[in-house]
């Protein structure tokens, strides 16, 4: 699993026309062989961090070469971002759990009637 950890920040006005570039950005990454997720977060300061994944290496390096991103990356650079920082990731471990819920409690309020 290869990661990418996207952070930036924006000029000033210049969420009006990234935001409809990142939305189509992303519709296209979920087509590219290999992608496996990505999430976007803003934090209270403004910075932008973006995780991206893809399974191999070979799927970012294509995601990377891909025309229209190419693209958006040049745009990025010359309109959009006053900062950024790009940082690939291989991940060497991965490791995850879910609350289980009780046994028969599928469907069941928790909360108690008024």
């Amino acid at each position: 699993m290869i990661v990418t950890v996207f952070r930036s920040r924006l000029n000033p006005g210049a969420q009006e026309d990234y935001a409809p570039m990142a939305k189509r950005l992303g519709e296209l990454a979920r087509s590219m062989p290999g992608y496996v997720s990505h999430k976007g977060f803003v934090a209270e300061d403004g910075e932008r961090l973006t995780l991206v994944e893809f399974a191999t290496e070979e799927g970012l390096k294509a995601w990377a070469r891909q025309p229209d991103h190419v693209e958006g990356k040049r745009l990025g650079i010359q309109r959009f971002f006053s900062e950024y920082r790009v940082q690939i990731c291989q991940v060497i471990k991965d490791s995850a759990t879910r609350a289980q819920r009780p046994r028969g409690a599928e469907g069941r309020s928790t909360t108690s009637p008024a």
